[in-house]
């Protein structure tokens, strides 16, 4: 039996679009860097903008897919994955990297 894909729709895209949109603005939010988001230029408002994206990516996948077919699709666990890392590790890689760098001056 041959495994048949089917063609991609918009929703798709945003999905895609909306779950890599909120990795640099969440890295940016860890870094204390400023990039204009929906919720502004702050590192708190790229944080807010990060999670927005991965809610709105997470309620289109929901809506089209149900949450069983979540552990099918490799590419979008791959970049949750990935996503959910930096949301653990991300503050940890800031403190030991980029603060104690700066900090030696």
């Amino acid at each position: 039996m041959q495994n048949q894909s089917q063609p991609m729709t918009a929703i798709d895209f945003i999905i895609g679009l909306t779950i890599m949109n909120a990795m640099p603005h969440f890295v940016l939010s860890v870094y204390k860097g400023r990039m204009l988001s929906l919720f502004g230029y702050t590192p708190r408002a790229n944080f807010l903008y990060a999670l927005f994206n991965v809610v709105i990516a997470a309620a289109l996948f929901l809506y089209k897919y149900g949450a069983n077919n979540f552990w099918e699709n490799g590419i979008l666990v791959g970049a949750c994955f990935t996503l959910v890392m930096y949301f653990l590790t991300g503050n940890y890689f800031y403190l030991t990297f980029h603060k104690k760098y700066y900090e030696k001056g």
